[in-house]
Formats: structure tokens, sequence, C-alpha cells
């Protein structure tokens, strides 16, 4: 359990500065538009309006890059399993390394970090593909 709060707390850690550094810059620029002239907001809002018609219609993925959902199912189910075996190959190493004295602590920090990439992947792609239910 513990293996996992730390890359979940560095995940939100590295994140959070960014959300916070952008959420400024939005609040400036929609002071700056509402400084403006009414002639320059109502032509930007007609522009806004047109880019966002542009991308109204874009809701369709094209056939060739759909994907099945039992297929995304499919693929996650493969990256979990991998993951469990990095995971267990990585506690065998470390047990080796303490209880036995073996000098295996490269292979460990490897399939540390592999598992570690791998469980950011595999949350990544589930939480892309599944997040609205």
């Amino acid at each position: 359990m513990a293996k996992f709060i730390l890359p979940v707390l560095m995940l939100v850690m590295l994140t959070l500065p960014a959300v916070l550094v952008a959420a400024p810059a939005a609040t400036v620029e929609s002071q700056t538009a509402t400084s403006k002239s009414n002639t320059s907001q109502v032509s930007e809002s007609q522009s806004a309006e047109a880019v966002m018609q542009q991308f109204a219609g874009d809701d369709e993925v094209s056939p060739q890059r759909k994907i099945e959902t039992e297929r995304k199912h499919q693929i996650l189910f493969l990256m979990g399993i991998s993951l469990l075996v990095l995971l267990l190959i990585t506690g065998t190493l470390g047990i080796a390394m303490v209880a036995f004295g073996k000098d295996v602590f490269l292979p460990h920090m490897i399939f540390a970090g592999l598992s570690l990439t791998l469980a950011a992947v595999h949350s990544a792609t589930a939480i892309a593909w599944f997040w609205p239910w």
C-alpha cells in the first residue's frame, strides 16, 4: 500500500503547481477582455464562436482509430498483468537483497522504475479511456 501512496503523492505534487500557475493567467485574460471596448468584444466573440463551431462537429472518431471497449479492457488487463509481474520481481529482488544479502540493488532499482512507469501509464490510460464511465 505504501508503494502506491508515494507515486500518487509525487504525481499530485508535480501537477498541482502547473494547475495553480495556469489559473491566474485565465483571470488576467478575462480582466483584459472586459476592459476592451464593445466593438472589439463583439468581433472577438464572433471569432470565438466560429472557432468553437469548427470543433463542434469533430466529436466522431474515424473507424480506423476507434477501439472497441472489449479491446480496451484487454489492453488494460495485459498492462495490469505485466505490472503485477514487475512488482513481484521487484519485491523478490528486494527480499533477496535484505534477507539473503545478495548484490541485486541495481536490478531491483531498474525493475522498480519499470514498475512505477508502467503503473503511471496504466492509470493514465484507464483514466483517459474510462473516466466518465
